[in-house]
């Protein structure tokens, strides 16, 4: 464990030192995501933080493969499957790096993933067994064919749901962090004797570099992990999910462990719920309406959360909580009975819908910092906002009698709507000008 800890640990610094190279790299290329409109943020930003998390993965990996403890996973038998997930990590990387800098068409963007699971397969990552009584999949090309389509969904799965400022790489690092401990008790119970597996290494590493990124990334973002970075990890967690369903044996268990040995398939799947959910809604969505599954619009789950009156933290936050609800109950199921995992969470799915749906969605200060920087002034109390409401009252000509000199007004109020001009002879009202200058600049648009 405390190997995994340290490559974790080595991904997510070499991730944060190097993003911000990434953002400079971004900006000298153009690799800038411009304002459109279903996005959230109103102000270009660089969109090239995948080459950050590349870096990571690979400075931690060529660290492993020093590791005596991790020797079993470079031998001669396995190490093209190390060297077949980094090289498809590095492909869709610098495929989504062509696609921030050029907005490549959807079918350009699909040959390209195709091309990066399809290398990862032909270096021996390939669904070929199933934990389902020892199911195999019949013939070489159904388990190519199979691993492209599982690597695929699960890159644009995670594609799809990286629209809010450290959504998608919080989701990925909680789903990643439950996959993890998964993936190592498996091992303890599948080699008691060598713990080295290449699901437990890839999954830690990708954890790391997920939490490398996250504090460039969090609202308000400085840099967006884009394509390059949404793809790349997407690929890495199916990459991970494809090889330790090889590690299980239902055949040999007893009653008691035959629910555990489903979960690596479950637990994928649990891991990616928010984003496999978002994209099917998506495609459903926009099929009916006649369009084109690639088309965009702001109908996804985070616009919905903002939607509900959620602050942009807010929402990322509520998502976080989800993501943990479904990963870490199914990966549960290895350690404890079905009974008590329903019914703990049931709890935190009552307690989520609480904080999703509730009353207290749209109130108190936590996690809403950014109420100064969308411009919103937030409600007040009306004691408080009496002497605006009977200024109000009063008519025009009482406004504009109470409205401040030009040397008194800030340059900030001024572009958000305060009059330039006053009455001669009139002293400008400290009431009027308060509320003008608490408003900055608006750098985010939350509908």
């Amino acid at each position: 464990m405390r190997v995994y800890l340290l490559l974790m640990l080595v991904a997510a610094a070499v991730t944060f030192l190097t993003t911000p190279f990434a953002r400079w790299v971004a900006l000298k290329s153009s690799a800038i995501s411009a304002v459109r409109a279903r996005d959230v943020h109103s102000v270009p930003t660089p969109r090239l933080g995948g080459l950050a998390m590349l870096i990571g993965i690979v400075v931690a990996v060529l660290l492993a493969s020093q590791m005596p403890f991790l020797a079993g996973v470079f031998d001669d038998r396995r190490v093209s499957q190390v060297w077949g997930i980094v090289g498809g990590a590095a492909i869709v990387c610098a495929l989504g790096w062509a696609d921030d800098k050029w907005d490549l068409d959807w079918v350009t963007k699909l040959a390209g993933q195709v091309l990066a699971a399809g290398f990862m397969a032909l270096q021996g990552v390939q669904l070929i067994t199933l934990p389902i009584a020892g199911t195999t999949i019949p013939s070489s090309r159904m388990s190519l064919i199979a691993t492209v389509l599982v690597v695929v969904i699960a890159m644009n799965a995670v594609n799809f749901v990286d629209g809010l400022d450290g959504l998608a790489a919080g989701i990925i690092a909680i789903g990643g962090s439950a996959f993890f401990l998964y993936a190592y008790g498996l091992t303890q119970q599948a080699s008691p004797d060598d713990y080295a597996s290449l699901a437990s290494l890839m999954l830690a590493v990708m954890v790391g570099v997920c939490i490398g990124f996250l504090p460039h990334n969090f609202h308000p973002a400085s840099i967006f992990m884009g394509d390059a970075g949404s793809m790349l990890i997407g690929l890495v967690m199916a990459g991970a999910a494809i090889t330790v369903t090889g590690n299980v044996q239902p055949e040999v268990m007893t009653d008691a462990q035959a629910l555990p040995a489903f979960i690596t398939l479950l637990l994928p799947v649990a891991v990616l719920m928010l984003p496999l959910l978002d994209m099917g809604l998506a495609v459903i969505r926009r099929l009916a309406a006649g369009k084109s599954p690639m088309a965009p619009d702001r109908m996804h789950l985070h616009h919905r959360m903002l939607a509900l009156g959620h602050s942009h933290r807010r929402a990322v936050v509520i998502l976080y909580v989800w993501t943990a609800v479904f990963a870490f109950s199914a990966a549960a199921l290895v350690r404890w009975e079905w009974e008590i995992v329903l019914i703990w969470t049931t709890v935190f799915v009552v307690l989520a819908l609480l904080a999703t749906l509730g009353p207290l969605r749209n109130r108190g200060r936590f996690l809403d910092d950014d109420v100064a920087q969308s411009g919103q002034v937030p409600k007040v109390p009306a004691a408080v906002g009496a002497p605006a409401a009977a200024q109000s009252a009063a008519g025009p000509s009482a406004a504009g009698a109470s409205a401040p000199a030009p040397s008194a007004v800030p340059q900030g109020a001024a572009r958000h709507g305060a009059h330039p001009k006053t009455a001669a002879g009139q002293s400008p009202a400290p009431q009027a000008a308060a509320p003008q200058s608490a408003a900055p600049k608006t750098k985010e648009t939350v509908e």
